[in-house]
């Protein structure tokens, strides 16, 4: 009976031994599809891959320009309100303007009351020389007065030993003299204190004219501020851009630097995209980066450069710097946000919002560039023209009245 087994032990056998064709076929497959998706891998590693850093980590950023009064005063209107887009200069906020109207007429007023009392103080030098001249006059018919008293002095004194003169005579005639030479006297003062007015009167107006006189300037520094203090009630956009985060109401009682509104130039956005500390050992400043926004998808792309890498960490500037030295300590990997500008061309076909989350991958190839600018800028950030229109205006009011009251005269006069 144990004679029929026998064969089909054998097959068993057979069935399990370890050299079947079949499995060891698929178990080479396997491993050279293992191999070559590994030297794949490794290829695409150090061929492609090594030359790029990418972090989905990154944000839009841009400035945000807070509208803040420069003066106090009460809300009036309201000209601009959330997402409206508003030109540079355009009006956004209006304040009452009552009281810098009163401020500007007053100093106006001094300012005209200045220019005249200045005038008034070239002409004394006129009126001064004049009294000069005059003393002098005085001092010259004192002498003739003298002389003549002298001489009729000397002829009684000799006609007094006949008796042709009296006492009572020469006494008047010595008189006369006394009072001559006391009247001589006092046109020589008078000359001296003439004199000395002009001298005091010169002071304040040599060399200089009378629109730059100390108390013109000073009065006219005045019409300035009011000027500009009643400009400044009209609160305006110093951009173009969009109105965000309106928070003033009309009737409200602002103070200066109260915010009032935002206005963001949509033109002027970049991207800071946070690396983590050891993908920054390749990055340098003017290498290409590639970027997609999560609101438009990978249909558009934009393109970018590095302009600049981060002096510190993230955890470094926050509120509540990290205090590592206590208590227990794990170690976190810091990231250091590296500034990407984009295409204009392209943000103007697309343009971004402020906050908006991005991929960013940056072409490390080139690393003929510098981790830190190593150079001051070499044009402004940022500027606007729009607050020195207003004081341009404002030094035209100033030289409206000065030459409104300086007289058909006064060019003579100031050179005196």
């Amino acid at each position: 009976m144990n004679a029929p087994q026998a064969p089909a032990i054998e097959a068993s056998a057979a069935a399990k031994a370890p050299g079947n064709p079949k499995r060891k076929r698929a178990l080479t497959v396997l491993a050279s599809v293992v191999v070559v998706a590994g030297l794949g891998w490794a290829t695409y590693e150090y061929l492609v891959a090594s030359h790029y850093e990418s972090t989905d980590n990154a944000y839009v950023q841009g400035n945000v320009i807070q509208i803040t009064p420069q003066i106090g005063g009460t809300v009036m209107a309201i000209m601009a309100d959330d997402t409206d887009f508003v030109k540079a200069g355009q009006p956004l906020v209006q304040l009452d303007p009552a009281d810098a109207k009163v401020a500007l007429d007053q100093a106006e007023a001094a300012l005209a009351q200045a220019v005249r009392q200045v005038r008034t103080l070239y002409a004394n030098n006129g009126s001064l020389n004049a009294q000069i001249a005059l003393r002098d006059a005085d001092v010259t018919k004192a002498n003739s007065d003298i002389a003549r008293a002298a001489d009729d002095l000397k002829r009684r004194q000799s006609l007094t030993g006949n008796g042709a003169v009296s006492k009572e005579e020469l006494s008047h005639a010595q008189t006369q003299l006394a009072n001559a030479q006391s009247a001589l006297s006092a046109a020589k003062a008078g000359v001296l204190a003439a004199r000395e007015q002009l001298s005091s009167n010169q002071a304040l107006t040599d060399g200089t004219a009378i629109d730059q006189h100390p108390s013109v300037l000073v009065a006219a520094a005045k019409v300035r501020e009011a000027f500009l203090a009643s400009q400044r009630t009209a609160l305006v956009a110093p951009v173009d851009g969009y109105v965000a985060k309106r928070t003033v109401q009309l009737g409200q009682r602002v103070a200066a630097g109260t915010p009032t509104m935002s206005v963001i130039p949509l033109k002027q956005v970049w991207v800071d995209a946070n690396f983590k500390e050891v993908q920054l050992r390749n990055i340098r400043i003017g290498q290409p980066a590639t970027l997609v926004a999560d609101v438009y998808g990978k249909k558009v792309p934009y393109t970018g450069t590095v302009t600049g890498l981060g002096v510190g960490t993230g955890a470094a500037f926050s509120l509540l710097p990290a205090q590592n030295a206590t208590g227990n300590w794990i170690k976190v990997v810091q990231r250091v946000p590296v500034r990407i500008m984009l295409d204009e061309k392209q943000l103007a076909e697309h343009p971004l919002r402020i906050g908006l989350s991005m991929d960013v991958e940056v072409d490390i190839t080139r690393q003929d560039g510098a981790t830190l600018a190593d150079a001051p800028r070499d044009a402004q950030q940022a500027h606007s023209q729009v607050f020195a229109q207003k004081s341009d205006a404002a030094d035209e009011e100033v030289q409206r009245i000065i030459a409104a009251n300086l007289g058909k005269r006064a060019a003579a006069t100031a050179t005196r």
